[in-house]
């Protein structure tokens, strides 16, 4: 069995990390260990060997939250130090289905060609529902998709979740490439690391992972989207999904993204539109609470502002 080192990053939501752990506690692959990273909690919590007994766990704490980026790159230094074969980046809003990390090294080890390899990820929220179902009925009840992995658009400036909000219908059920992965599970062979280095800081929070994906693709390797592999998330728990910064990463860093891997002149034309559309929302008073962290995102591009948003966490 490959070596599997799985990092978790916690940032105040010690309560979901505990249920991500469990999760993991009881999956059949068992060749792995846990590098669970702090990035400045509020609380500190050190996690009991007996309440998790099959885990073999490493807490680091950090004096400074790093970010996604920066923390990620903490754990995956120190599991190729320990030897791993692969790396897994999990968030710890996340649940597992037991067999997920074995169907991903099936995949992994099965296609040589790629270096990069995601889960089918339901709405955690839609898996309580059925959970509430009477059994008889578990079998023909929706699933409510997150992401069967992602595609990046023509002029590079989003990257978009195939499948989101869909009902799991059967449309997802093969293995199949992707332009990326999200890093809300993304697995990734010790060579991508190796020759392409570790997931870029630039973003704070939020695109890295689709920026990693197009780098190891464009260093010839695949991103592959494995449907038998499936777990359970609940959503953007660390910013609140629609919150400011959540909105400011995503406008800031698609720029970002889009004038490193598209026609740059061409995203500062789009960024123009997007500003002065967003100007206008603000003018009339609609959807001013977007329209403001958008066009902070897009100021801060144009500055060439990389990393953290000051006066948040």
């Amino acid at each position: 069995m490959p070596k599997v080192f799985i990092i978790i990053l916690n940032w105040n939501g010690w309560q979901d990390t505990m249920e991500c752990l469990e999760s993991l506690n009881n999956i059949s692959y068992d060749n792995f260990e846990v590098l669970l990273i702090d990035n400045a909690s509020k609380e500190k919590i050190t996690i009991l060997d007996s309440r998790f007994p099959r885990l073999k766990i490493t807490q680091i704490f950090n004096d400074l939250n790093l970010g996604y980026a920066g923390g990620n790159n903490q754990g995956i230094k120190m599991a190729l130090e320990r030897g791993a074969d692969y790396v897994l980046l999990l968030n710890n809003d996340t649940i597992v289905e037991s067999d997920f990390l074995t169907q991903l090294i099936a995949a992994a080890e099965n296609n040589k060609e790629a270096g990069i390899f995601g889960s089918k990820i339901y709405f955690y929220d839609s898996r309580l529902a059925r959970l509430a179902e009477a059994p008889a009925k578990r079998a023909t009840s929706d699933k409510l998709i997150w992401s069967a992995g992602g595609k990046i658009t023509k002029n590079f400036t989003r990257g978009e979740l195939i499948g989101y909000c869909q009902n799991d219908e059967g449309q997802h059920d093969q293995i199949k490439e992707a332009d990326y992965i999200s890093g809300t599970c993304l697995l990734a062979k010790k060579e991508i690391v190796e020759k392409i280095g570790s997931i870029s800081e630039d973003y704070f929070l939020y695109y890295e992972d689709a920026d990693w994906c197009l780098r190891a693709r464009w260093a010839g390797y695949r991103c592959l989207f494995v449907p038998k592999s499936i777990i359970y998330h609940k959503v953007s728990k660390s910013t609140g999904e629609f919150s400011f910064p959540y909105i400011y990463y995503h406008s800031r860093n698609g720029l970002i993204f889009g004038s490193r891997f598209g026609l740059k002149p061409a995203i500062y034309i789009i960024s123009l539109w997007i500003f002065f559309k967003q100007l206008i929302k603000l003018i009339i008073g609609y959807k001013k609470d977007w329209a403001r962290p958008v066009m902070k995102g897009v100021l801060d591009f144009w500055r060439g502002k990389i990393g953290k948003l000051e006066g948040y966490y």
